[in-house]
């Protein structure tokens, strides 16, 4: 759930804008002179003069006329997103293969798709036909943190162009490797960094390209995780152990390195880390708090993170279960509405009472951090300030940057930049949820953005086309890795690349 836009700008206390920035082509519109330190009221935001970074069309633009193929490993949410491409536009894309371990997915992406059944497989990566032939031009893998490295090894040797889920590696040594796999191969791969290709980053980089704040000096960024999605992914779910996948800083963060890496530009010197699992663990349980919450938990109905509350009452997070009894919108009539219901709320207990998904939040076998702090230092002497919580009512993203003309501070949907020349202020709203063809790409329209810019890198073999190439992406990865380093050694850490 984001904060709604006005009501983030207006506690922020901003005031309205004066007229257009001078000598900048890609702003319009002016208003009447800044009142100091007054309050933006929805009348004065909706007058601020906009910002001209248009949102990009997500059709890729093509020279051949069959469709670029692909085949999906890992056919969970990532690869469901990613392979939604082919759905909207499937004269540019098509998908020819399958491969899960869970043979619900495979069925599932498979009939979405049109997949024939012969060419969907379920069972372990390493025995699918497509890791002993190239079946597709493009692979994508969208398995657990590792199973990344060794599938993307093979698939290279084979001669396919990937799309590789973020975090790219377990370590740094296998990115680096992987790196050196890429160059010999000369393989187009476009890592899962998909917030370099939403509409909204892509206007705060293109501000900070075109001068408009003069010299970034430094930069503030928070993400907010989300009360339940950090008790759903990091204490019960898939990344609740830093060892098996990998630490939260790359399990969920490394797209923050990564964007604050792409705006600054430069290379990231040095970093120090602070952090810890506070919160979620035994010695905070509740007394009387057994187990699972389906096991008759006294504290059960006040518990914010309840797993009956979060799956069963708000319907939050359904898609790892991959629920057999799923509602759809129809004419049944009220009895048959109510026994689909019944059915589909039994269906979550059970896995509430037999999957990690139920157990209590106090009695889970986690490690990940539930706050985390990271300083990070440029070349030139910017720095970037970096934080990661869990205790927040809200996701998305928070973010100020500073500049020697101006001032940017946004909320992941909208931002506002200020010229301390003119004492002005603009806005970029580009209201990517209104353009059709965005609605069911995640992350501010970064996924779809994502597989349309690989489509047109493999299209003319221009690496050039992919902002988030392992290439580009390596040394956030590596930012990462030494972030993690430094919170465990309480040490500043040199970033080598």
């Amino acid at each position: 759930m984001n904060i709604a836009r006005r009501s983030f700008l207006k506690g922020l206390g901003l005031a309205s804008a004066g007229g257009a920035l001078a000598g900048c082509s890609t702003i319009a519109g002016s208003t009447s002179a800044p009142k100091s330190e007054a309050v933006l009221d929805a009348e004065e935001h909706d007058k601020l003069p906009r910002l001209k970074y248009p949102v990009q069309d997500l059709r890729a633009k093509l020279n051949r006329k069959e469709p670029i193929t692909a085949v999906v490993v890992g056919c969970g949410a990532r690869g469901h997103t990613y392979s939604w491409y082919a759905k909207q536009y499937p004269d540019l894309f098509k998908i020819v293969g399958l491969c899960d371990l869970n043979p619900v997915r495979t069925k599932r992406l498979g009939e979405r798709q049109g997949v024939p059944e012969a060419d969907r497989f379920t069972g372990d990566y390493r025995d699918y036909v497509g890791f002993k032939k190239r079946l597709a031009d493009i692979m994508i893998i969208g398995l657990p943190d590792d199973l990344h490295y060794d599938p993307a090894m093979k698939a290279l040797d084979l001669g396919y162009d990937l799309l590789l889920e973020k975090p790219m590696c377990q370590t740094e040594e296998e990115c680096r490797t992987l790196l050196k796999k890429v160059e010999e191969k000369q393989a187009l791969v476009g890592i899962g960094h998909v917030l370099r290709y939403a509409p909204y980053f892509r206007a705060v980089k293109g501000v900070i390209d075109d001068g408009l704040i003069g010299e970034v000096k430094s930069i503030q960024h928070m993400e907010p995780i989300q009360f339940a999605h950090m008790a759903h992914s990091y204490v019960r779910g898939n990344w609740h152990d830093s060892k098996k996948t990998t630490p939260i800083i790359l399990a969920k963060s490394c797209h923050d390195l990564d964007i604050i890496k792409w705006w600054v530009g430069k290379h990231c010197e040095e970093v120090s880390a602070e952090g810890d699992l506070s919160f979620f663990k035994a010695e905070n349980a509740p007394e009387g708090a057994p187990c699972r919450c389906t096991d008759g938990c006294p504290h059960e109905g006040e518990c914010p993170y309840s797993a009956i509350e979060i799956y069963k009452r708000r319907h939050w997070h359904l898609h790892v279960f991959d629920l057999q009894n799923r509602l759809a919108k129809g004419d049944a009539g009220e009895e048959e509405k109510a026994a689909k219901l019944k059915a589909f709320d039994d269906e979550i207990m059970e896995k509430l009472r037999t999957t990690d998904y139920g157990k209590c939040v106090f009695h889970c076998d986690n490690d990940q951090p539930d706050h985390y702090i990271a300083n990070l230092k440029f070349e030139g002497g910017i720095t970037a300030a970096f934080s990661m919580e869990a205790f927040t009512p809200w996701g998305g993203r928070r973010t100020r940057v500073m500049g020697t003309k101006g001032f940017i501070e946004g909320d992941g949907e909208e931002f506002t930049l200020y010229n301390f020349r003119t004492k002005e202020r603009f806005l970029w709203d580009g209201k990517v949820s209104e353009v059709d063809t965005y609605k069911a790409s995640g992350h501010g329209g970064g996924d779809l953005a994502l597989v349309r810019d690989l489509l047109e890198a493999v299209d003319t073999r221009d690496p050039a086309k992919l902002s988030s190439s392992v290439a580009a992406s390596v040394e956030s990865h590596i930012m990462g890795f030494a972030c993690e380093k430094s919170r465990l050694t309480g040490t500043k850490v040199k970033v080598v690349m």
